[in-house]
Order: structure tokens, then C-alpha cells, then sequence
């Protein structure tokens, strides 16, 4: 069987309680109903131990296998879900849609919630393997750095964890398909926000003003050569500036203007490199039209990096889960990720699950589909089985 047949059997109760997760949205740190509806379900399960307000608003629970170590070692892994939702009015028509107005679960990590707590029951109730399983539910991953945060209040070290690994849905990926990679698979994100000060007027009298609407068009163009000349053409980057605030007015030359962007790369060489010629254009701009422009660059998450000795682990029980053939190799991706913050602090990997033909996340119609449950879970507990075996 592709899939553990008692998540078969679990099947209806986690599509409920994704569904109910789904209707009730929450965002970044303010998961306070998600949060106790996790640990709630934990502690139904009979989890060893359940801690709440890790990083905030985490929730952490503990299984302990009711086998030894082989070679006498408590061995533990850490598995990850995210729990807060988009300011994102919905418009699926669900009958479980939000109830929370502008809000949704536009990511699926109520899916990804609702999986975990799947195999959290399941290996709760067979126990079969040496070690301990730590579930591992994070606030605020759409910006808010949950997973650091979780870090911070000392989630590894407190529960002794050497592995961790997560996942998340892939809509276009079919159901029953995972894709992964070893190394670089989501994109660092940085933030660049510029204020652009000139000197404004009568649209009529363009000669005794100082134009920020020009300079800040002048200042889009040239960041695009960041990207276009000075990042080598076989490596990866991305320069969008996509908030550009000027004027009220058709007839009057603005004395600001504001410009807000995002930036995406894949090493920290290209990193650096984007973030020193991004300073160096805007101070060039600036002095070129006479403007006065401070900018504000701040790093955001790193690059979500996969082991190699993890990835190849998740890569096998993916199959075993799957199917040979429905395990794909994925290009790098250049949206971003704060388990990148858990990658860097333990070794192990992360993987998309199929999420079949659905609209793409962030969108006002995604939807998780409740069919992924299967395989999704099932990969959860095969990990942790083949991970801690005796």
C-alpha cells in the first residue's frame, strides 16, 4: 500500500479538522483559537508532553517511541507545520469559508496543520518506533519569522532536537506526487523601501522643480539592470518594485515620493552582491536627478537549504509513500520559506506535496485539497518510523 491504511480510516477526522481550521483564519502571531484547537487535539492523543507558547504563540508536542535506541541514545526529530493564514478575502463558495472577514487560508497550512495533527494521533497510538517524535506547530510564517522566534525560545535545545523536516503543499504538483532537492529549493527574501525627496510645483514649471516622479521611474529601470548585468546569467535573482506612491494630484509636481520592493536570490554570494549594487544605484540616482533618497534595505529569511543526507532520507520515503515514478526533482523556487531559519539551525529537508490542479497559493480561490491528507501524513509517519527505527 502506497499509503499507512489507519490514515485511510483517520481520513475524515483530519479533512474536519483542516476545514474547521480553514473556517476560522488567523494571522501571523495571533493564532490564539489554531493554537489551542492544536493543543487540544495533542492532548487527546495522549502526547507525552504538550507546550504552548513557544515563540509566542507555537505549540510543540512530544511522543516518545516505546522502543530503546539501539545503541542506547534518546534520538529525536522535529516535524513542522505552519498555522496562520493571509489577509486575503476568500472566494471559493466553500461551505466551510471563512468566517473571519478579510482573511483566508490562502497557503494551505491549514492542511499542513491538519496533516501533522493526523500523524501526531498515529504515532501516538502505535508508538512504533526508538526515540521521540516532536510536532512542531509555528506561528506567523507569511513575515513574521515564526520560526525564528520558535528558535529563539529555545526549540531545538529544549527538546533535544538533531533532524527536522517540513512540507508543504504544491498546487500544479499532481496528488500523490511530492518534488524536492538537495541544497537550495526556496529563495532568501529581502525588502527595499525608498523615500525619494525632491523639490515640487507647478506641473507647468517642470524647470524649477525637482521631479521625484522622473527619478523614481529612472530608479525602477536601473535597478533592473542589477539583475540584467551585473548577476551572473547562470545564477539566480530577482529585482520587483511593486508599490510606487507619488502625488495626488495631475497638475502638480509631487515633492516625494515612496517605493517599496522585493528581492529573491538563491546564494549568499548573489545576496550580497544584489544588496551592495541596489546601494550603489540608488545613491547614483540620487545624485544624478538631485533628489534626496534614503533607503531602507533590510534582510529577511534566508535561503532554505536542504541537506544532503536528509534530502536523500525524505527523497526515499517519499517514494515508499508515492511510488517510484511520482517523486520529481524541482527546480529551486523563488518564493520564500522561515523554515530556512530551522534549516540552518538542524540538519534536514524540505518537500512539496501535490496539491493537484488547484488555483496557486495566495490566491482568493486556492483551496487545500483534503485528498493530499493521505499521502502528506502518510510521509509524516513513515519519517519518523524509518528516521528512529530500532
Amino acid at each position: 500500500m502506497p499509503i499507512v491504511n489507519r490514515v485511510a480510516d483517520l481520513h475524515p477526522d483530519i479533512a474536519a479538522w483542516r476545514q474547521h481550521i480553514h473556517a476560522n483564519p488567523e494571522l501571523l502571531y495571533e493564532v490564539h483559537h489554531t493554537a489551542a484547537f492544536v493543543a487540544d487535539r495533542l492532548r487527546e492523543f495522549g502526547c507525552d508532553e504538550v507546550a504552548t507558547g513557544i515563540g509566542r504563540t507555537g505549540v510543540v508536542g512530544v511522543i516518545r517511541g516505546k522502543k530503546q535506541a539501539s545503541n542506547g541514545d534518546i534520538r529525536v526529530i522535529g516535524l513542522r507545520a505552519d498555522m496562520d493564514a493571509l489577509p486575503i478575502e476568500e472566494k471559493t463558495g466553500l461551505p466551510y469559508t471563512s468566517t473571519n472577514k478579510g482573511l483566508m487560508h490562502a497557503c494551505g497550512h491549514d492542511g499542513h496543520t491538519a496533516m501533522l495533527l493526523g500523524a501526531a494521533r498515529y504515532l501516538a497510538e502505535t508508538r512504533n518506533f526508538a526515540g521521540d517524535a516532536v510536532v512542531i506547530f509555528q506561528p506567523a510564517e507569511e513575515g513574521g519569522a515564526g520560526a525564528a522566534a520558535m528558535i529563539k525560545d529555545g526549540l531545538m535545545d529544549r527538546f533535544g532536537i538533531e533532524q527536522v523536516y517540513g512540507m508543504h503543499n504544491g498546487p500544479g504538483i499532481p496528488v500523490g506526487s511530492f518534488a524536492i532537492r538537495t541544497g537550495p529549493i526556496m529563495a532568501a527574501t529581502d525588502t527595499i523601501d525608498v523615500k525619494i525627496d525632491g523639490h515640487g510645483g507647478h506641473a507647468a514649471r517642470p524647470h524649477i522643480c525637482i521631479d521625484t516622479v522622473l527619478a523614481g521611474a529612472q530608479l525602477v529601470s536601473a535597478l533592473q539592470q542589477v539583475v540584467s548585468r551585473n548577476v551572473d546569467p547562470l545564477e539566480s535573482a530577482v529585482v520587483s518594485i511593486c508599490e510606487f506612491h507619488a502625488g495626488n494630484a495631475r497638475n502638480v509636481i509631487p515633492q516625494t515620493a515612496e517605493l517599496h520592493g522585493t528581492i529573491r536570490t538563491l546564494t549568499p554570494q548573489v545576496r550580497a552582491l544584489v544588496e551592495k549594487r541596489v546601494r550603489e544605484v540608488v545613491a547614483g540616482v540620487a545624485q544624478m536627478t538631485g533628489t534626496r533618497m534614503e533607503l531602507n534595505y533590510e534582510r529577511g529569511y534566508p535561503v532554505t537549504v536542504n541537506h544532503a543526507v536528509q534530502t536523500d532520507l525524505a527523497t526515499r520515503i517519499a517514494r515508499e509513500v508515492a511510488g517510484e515514478g511520482n517523486v520529481h526533482d524541482t527546480a529551486p523556487m523563488m518564493g520564500a520559506e522561515d523554515f530556512a531559519y530551522m534549516l540552518e539551525a538542524r540538519p534536514g529537508a524540505f518537500i512539496f506535496c501535490g496539491n493537484g490542479d488547484s488555483a496557486g497559493l495566495h490566491h482568493p480561490a486556492y483551496n487545500f485539497n483534503d485528498e493530499a491528507i493521505l499521502y502528506g501524513t502518510s510521509y509524516w509517519i513513515k519519517l519518523v518510523e524509518n528516521t528512529l527505527a530500532a
